[in-house]
């Protein structure tokens, strides 16, 4: 079914937005988007800190996230714009997860090389064949915690893989993280083919990696994108276009919702940039710390050719809440030269805090059901099936696109 001649009114320009505007434009549709900020992107775009660009968090893709690589190459991001890499993960103490080739043999090559003990590696091929078993879907949802407690993933396979990419892929604690909104993606990433395990790293800023390439794209099928515009108005807006889809995020509901936005418990993300000489850098572009309060360590100079640059990634809640930026910075640069001997001070430091990057993921949560008549809702939050990712929010925005479009 045809819309030309519809005209769509998208409040936000954040992955999702961005999703369902490219989505109907490549319909013919007329579309305007929204956005109250300078730059789209959403949760996941570039800030300026003190005269300085950085992204307001470290995002990586994986090459199970199909929409939004497909929409990518759509709208025309380069293909240098990222960095793809066979799943490899390694800690600055030597641990290492390497898949020696891709497919669902080079993800048991990697659990049976990797450094754990025996007893684990057998454990952990014994729990994916489960999983496998399962068709990853549980009759009840329960925590990450408890999933791994159930089939005894305790010992370095907990500490160093599985809960890891939990709090990577959920944003949440495992002790509170939905063990089916995990299944999800170990499903999808580690079972979902060749390739689907890589690391995706973005070499560009978040803006330019999908919203702003999708808004010139927008803007080539005559449609438009309006910043610094905020809407307060639902009801004249829907007066005014044909469809209208709201693509905020869920702490903004309520703004435009009188009644009946959900209250959802939200989780943090810090990312804490130190810029060090330019000669410092990391043996490989990500690399994890297990026991402080740094995830991950990204290096900016690989990366996106800021030399010397790192970005030290803290998911969910902790302790670090209570630091001031100082003292975080100070915290993460004294974990970096205990794992990386002789590293100098930092020349300065940056942290953002996006103190609601995400819903909290817990069991049940993404199967609630939240509605505004005559609007379609976009948003990682608004997926049924997929974690709070940047992959949720482009699959929700093409489905409320498709919506409008007349599709299932």
């Amino acid at each position: 079914m045809e819309n030309l001649g519809q005209r769509v009114a998208i409040v936000g320009a954040g992955y999702a937005g961005m999703a369902a505007a490219v989505t109907l434009a490549a319909r013919g549709v007329a579309v305007t988007v929204l956005e109250s900020g300078p730059v789209p992107g959403g949760r996941a775009r570039r800030v300026t800190s003190e005269g300085t660009a950085l992204d307001n968090g470290q995002h990586i893709l994986i090459g199970a996230y199909n929409e939004l690589l497909r929409l990518m190459r759509l709208v025309g991001v380069p293909g240098d714009a990222t960095l793809r890499l066979p799943l490899e993960l390694r800690y600055f103490d030597g641990f290492r997860f390497k898949a020696p080739f891709r497919g669902r043999a080079g993800l048991f090559a990697a659990v049976l090389t990797a450094t754990l003990p025996f007893a684990e590696k057998i454990g952990a091929v014994s729990f994916l064949r489960a999983l496998q078993s399962l068709s990853f879907a549980l009759k009840e949802d329960t925590t990450v915690e408890q999933l791994l407690e159930k089939h005894r993933q305790h010992g370095k396979i907990g500490h160093y893989l599985w809960r890891p990419l939990c709090v990577s892929a959920l944003n949440t604690p495992a002790d509170q993280a939905s063990a089916q909104a995990f299944l999800v993606v170990l499903r999808d990433a580690l079972f979902g083919g060749d390739g689907a395990s890589d690391l995706v790293l973005p070499r560009v800023d978040l803006s330019r990696l999908f919203p702003e390439p999708a808004a010139d794209y927008l803007r080539s099928k005559g449609g438009e994108l309006r910043c610094g515009v905020t809407v307060r108005d639902l009801d004249a807006l829907k007066r005014e276009y044909d469809h209208v889809i709201v693509a905020v995020g869920p702490h903004q509901l309520k703004a435009l919702v009188a009644d009946g936005a959900p209250a959802y418990a939200y989780q943090p993300i810090y990312t804490c940039y130190l810029q060090y000489a330019e000669d410092v850098r990391l043996p490989f572009p990500m690399l994890g710390l297990a026991d402080g309060l740094v995830q991950w360590v990204f290096d900016r100079g690989v990366l996106t050719g800021e030399h010397g640059r790192l970005a030290c990634v803290i998911s969910a809640q902790g302790d670090h809440q209570q630091l001031g930026a100082e003292a975080l910075a100070a915290a993460c640069h004294r974990e970096l030269a205990h794992a990386l001997p002789g590293l100098p001070a930092p020349r300065w430091s940056r942290v953002i805090a996006e103190k609601r990057a995400t819903i909290a993921c817990t069991p049940g949560v993404k199967g609630l059901a939240f509605r505004i008549p005559g609007v379609e809702l976009a948003g990682d939050y608004a997926d049924p099936e997929y974690p709070p990712t940047l992959e949720a929010a482009v699959r929700s925005g093409v489905r409320a696109a498709h919506t409008i479009l007349g599709k299932d």
